[in-house]
Order: C-alpha cells, then sequence, then structure tokens
C-alpha cells in the first residue's frame, strides 16, 4: 500500500463497481486527419473504439470537439494547428466511468474528464464521487448522419452534448429542434495527439499488486477516493496485453467475509501455490490471508484471524508482499516504519513467529516488494509519505531472500514536467517470454490529484548491463 504518518488511517472507500458491456461497431472512413462517413454505412451507432480519438461537428465540417480554458466547445484544428490546439481536440475514450451498455468518459490530456455541470460541458477532475462518475459518462447513440454518434447524459436521460454558438451544453431537442440532431451528432476518427495511454485501469486506485497467472496479467490495487483511505472492498483487473484491462469486480468484501475487520482495505498482494491461489491484505493495519482456486475469487478466510496482527512488531502491520524462489520457498514481506521478512510454511498461510527478520535498509518507509532476476535479488521499496510529492521508490540487492542487502538508490521518482507526483508503492512483473520487465504503480490523479486520490500506471522497467536498475521513465 502507501501511506501517511504512521498510526494514522488510510485508504479510501470503494467509489462503485460497475461493469461495462458494448454490443456494436462504429465503423468510419479515416481520411487525412479527418473522416468521412463510409459510403453506405447505415447510421447505426456503436461503441466509440476506446482509445484516442478526435470528434468533428458533422454540420459545422473542420471544426473538432475540444477543450478551452477548461470548457468545452467545437474549433477548427487542421494539420497546419498548433500542438496545443490538436492535443486540446483529442480525448481518450474509455469505458463509462459510471458503466452503463454502450457508454463512454472521455479524458483530455492533462488527465481531466469531460463531464457536465448545470448543463455545461467542462473539463474537471475525478474527484471519485459517484456525481462525478455519472455526470462524465455519455452513452453513445445514432447520429444524424450515417457513421456519426450522438451522446447522451447517463444521468440526464434525454440531453445530449450539442454545440450552440460554438460551446457545449447538455440539451434537450427542444432547445433548438430544428437543428438539434445535426448540432449534437460527431464523426468519431483519427486523433490529431496521441492522447494518454494511462492510468491504465480507469479510476482512483492505490497499491498496485502486478502478478502474471495462467496465462494473464492480474492487477489488485487499493481503491481511492476518499479522505481516510477507508476502502471495504478489493477488486481485481485482468489483460493480456496491458493495455485493454477487464474490470472482475469485487473479489473479497471485508464486511461480510472477514470476521476480524470491516474497514481499511489496504495493499493487496497474490501468490499461487499448492493450486490454490493466496491473496494477502490489509485490514484495519492487520495483515491476513483469504484463498481461491481463482484469482478473481471469490476468496474466503482460512484462519478466522489475522496472519499478522497488528502491534506484533513496532511500526504498522501492513503492506504485505510474497516471493516465491525458484525452489518453492515463500517469503512474506511488509512494514511501515520498519521492514520484516518470514519464510511462509508450506500451508501458506502460518509461519514461526521465532524467525521473522528485520531489514536494515536506508530511508525505508513501506511497501517492500522483491523479485529475482538472474541469481540477484532485489528489494524495492517506497521512501517518504504517500500524501508527499516526493514519495518514490529506491531499492537494494542481495544475495539472499533475506540479503544482505546493499542500496542502490534511487529508481522512481516524481517529474513534475508532466504532473508526476509521489510515484510509488509499486509491483514489478516479468512478462512471460524473455527478459522483459514492468513496474506497476501509483502517483498522483494527473493534474490534480493527492495522497489519497491517485492513479494506478505501468511502465518498462530496463536492466544495465551489470544489473542494476536504470532509473524508470514516468509516462502519461
Amino acid at each position: 500500500m502507501t501511506h501517511r504518518s504512521r498510526n494514522q488511517p488510510r485508504r479510501a472507500s470503494a467509489a462503485s463497481r460497475f461493469k461495462n458491456s458494448i454490443s456494436r461497431v462504429l465503423t468510419v472512413s479515416l481520411l487525412a486527419g479527418s473522416l468521412t462517413a463510409a459510403v453506405g454505412q447505415p447510421a447505426a451507432a456503436a461503441e466509440i473504439p476506446t482509445g484516442a480519438r478526435s470528434l468533428q461537428s458533422v454540420n459545422v465540417p473542420g471544426y473538432y470537439l475540444r477543450h478551452s480554458n477548461y470548457l468545452g466547445g467545437i474549433a477548427a484544428v487542421t494539420s497546419a494547428s498548433a500542438a496545443t490546439a490538436k492535443s486540446d481536440a483529442t480525448f481518450t475514450v474509455t469505458p463509462g466511468l459510471a458503466g452503463g451498455a454502450g457508454c463512454v468518459s472521455f479524458q483530455a490530456a492533462n488527465g481531466m474528464w469531460l463531464r457536465h455541470r448545470d448543463y455545461r460541458v467542462r473539463l474537471e477532475a475525478n474527484n471519485g464521487s459517484t456525481t462525478f462518475l455519472a455526470d462524465a459518462t455519455f452513452c453513445v447513440r445514432d447520429g444524424s448522419s450515417a457513421g456519426s454518434v450522438r451522446l447522451e447524459s447517463l444521468n440526464y436521460p434525454g440531453r445530449f452534448i450539442r454545440h450552440r454558438d460554438y460551446e457545449l451544453w447538455l440539451d434537450t431537442s427542444a432547445t433548438n429542434p430544428g437543428t438539434f440532431t445535426a448540432d449534437s451528432s460527431f464523426l468519431v476518427g483519427t486523433p490529431w495527439a496521441a492522447g494518454r495511454r494511462s492510468p491504465v485501469i480507469k479510476g482512483l486506485y492505490g497499491d498496485p499488486n502486478i502478478a502474471y497467472l495462467n496465462g494473464r496479467y492480474y492487477l489488485y490495487p487499493t481503491t481511492d477516493g476518499y479522505a481516510g483511505w477507508s476502502s471495504t472492498r478489493f477488486k481485481a483487473f485482468s489483460s493480456t496485453d496491458l493495455v485493454n484491462w477487464t474490470d472482475h469486480g469485487t473479489i473479497l468484501d471485508l464486511g461480510p467475509q472477514i470476521s476480524w475487520s470491516d474497514s481499511r482495505a489496504w495493499a493487496p498482494t497474490i501468490a499461487y501455490r499448492n493450486n490454490r491461489y493466496y491473496f494477502y491484505f490489509c485490514a484495519d493495519t492487520n495483515i491476513g490471508v483469504a484463498t481461491s482456486t481463482s484469482p478473481t475469487g471469490p476468496f474466503t478466510d482460512p484462519l478466522g484471524r489475522p496472519l499478522v496482527a497488528a502491534g506484533f512488531r513496532s511500526g504498522q502491520m501492513i503492506d504485505p508482499h510474497v516471493f516465491t524462489d525458484d525452489d518453492g520457498a515463500s517469503y512474506l514481506y511488509w512494514g511501515n516504519g520498519y521492514a520484516y521478512g518470514v519464510r511462509l510454511n508450506a500451508d501458506m498461510v502460518s509461519y514461526d513467529s521465532a524467525q521473522v527478520r528485520t531489514f536494515s535498509l536506508p530511508n525505508f518507509r513501506e511497501a517492500l516488494f522483491v523479485f529475482k532476476r538472474n541469481g540477484v535479488y532485489y528489494m524495492s521499496y517506497s521512501v517518504d509519505d504517500t500524501r508527499s510529492e516526493n514519495y518514490h521508490v529506491e531499492y537494494a540487492t542481495g544475495t539472499t531472500p533475506f540479503g544482505p542487502w546493499t542500496h542502490r538508490g534511487t529508481i522512481l521518482a516524481k517529474n513534475l514536467s508532466l504532473g508526476v507526483k509521489g510515484p510509488g508503492h509499486h509491483s514489478v512483473v516479468k512478462a512471460p517470454t524473455g527478459d522483459t520487465w514492468y513496474i506497476a504503480y501509483h502517483r498522483f490523479a494527473v493534474p490534480a490529484g493527492d495522497g489519497t486520490n491517485r492513479e494506478v500506471t505501468i511502465d518498462p522497467m530496463r536492466f544495465n548491463a551489470d544489473g542494476t536498475i536504470q532509473p524508470v521513465t514516468p509516462t502519461l
């Protein structure tokens, strides 16, 4: 997970759990940076394809949906336009933040989302509230011409995004019946700019644990967005390509499923052994474990008590991570303020408390993660406070799962030129083939996030010839 000052609660309550289903496909012909509806294509809208897109007005050709000073409108964009104008006319289309069949949301390059407020369409940062998620979700409908689409408000049915005097409003057809349908229709085409590729899972999440299991990548995060880090549920996401992610919904709910805790669900991790999956998690600053035959649950608690109880050692008993070595032995690491590790018994749900090790790591705060490459053990961890923009990741190397550890320095830090603040509480995964590695981590949501409004992203992690890790380049 990541964490605040010690002994202070953290994490956010789950904003919502949504299921997105989309059934039809929009076909357009893309020509020279703008687009022309395919000849003979029926005016049947489908989902707007996800990814970076630009939307051209049907009845004002050459004018594209864009934002300016955080307000939505349409403006002329051509190949000769400035890079800023092209970027402002490019949006990353995602499944609707509030769900809904055939519904989408639009994220700008600065990380903000198109939403309506007082019927005016504008850009704002995602605050995780159910109101925001609904206001930022639009359902795709047939447009006025072949291949065009209209965007109906999810929470105000009958109101559509429409340009009025070149400004974008959420209007009803009674506003101007003669031209309303055309005023609210757009052709969806290739983006004027590249668009954002992250966050990889849409919404506010932190503390991502990434793993490759059973032919897919899985992400297990903390749900963010609320003061106090008070989430009670854990979710899972999976992907085959690290780009398109499937939301598997809630896999463990503390309230009804864990008898000894019902709040502060933080920083999970996953392990596989004995033909079962073991899900380690924080709850009320204890560490628990649950098991399942599937990486997406349902998970059940085999102990009926914490695996590592609050107060077991100095510092907070949080941020579990399990590393399994080549010989099949598994090790549990955890801690905030103090770094601990112990070899798990073969059952994966017990250990010898007399064998718990304490590690001395420069600048250590929390979020230990251990992996092995070419016979070298790497122990990486987060430094500073998750609410600080200076939160970052350092690492050490050793010859055994318990060290001794040689400090190697920082591998992930803020980049204010990109608006990246507080990157940390990471995890590392190796691709199934080759020597390709990735690091998943959270950062302050761009551009207006903080220590309880964070987003998850993934970047390549590369090694030098001597085995040291190159500094990770944060990307948007």
